[in-house]
């Protein structure tokens, strides 16, 4: 399989991207960018005409449940059996500045 893409081009992107790559990297991934391009060729060869485009290869079906009421669990119940609580909430450590 001879690859379209040469390690200079990925070599030159890395650079563009300010990736550091190694040798090794840039020998897979020359070889595995060069399979995604031969895909992208063997797919634009495809006689497409008559064929609708797609967004998504299935159909979609909203799977929101419905907006209903229904019974829940007690906040005073739920409140107790947390190991900290205050003013009707949960009470946690704050994100920076205290230890748990």
């Amino acid at each position: 399989m001879s690859s379209p893409l040469r390690r200079d081009d990925v070599a030159h992107v890395a650079k563009l991207a300010r990736l550091s790559l190694s040798s090794a990297e840039l020998d897979m991934f020359t070889e595995q960018l060069g399979q995604v391009l031969e895909h992208a060729n063997d797919m634009s060869s495809l006689d497409l005409d008559g064929v609708k485009p797609t967004a998504h290869p299935f159909e979609l079906v909203n799977v929101v449940r419905k907006d209903e009421i229904r019974v829940s669990l007690d906040r005073d119940e739920v409140l107790a059996m947390a190991p900290d609580a205050q003013d009707g909430r949960f009470a946690v450590p704050r994100i920076m500045g205290e230890a748990p």
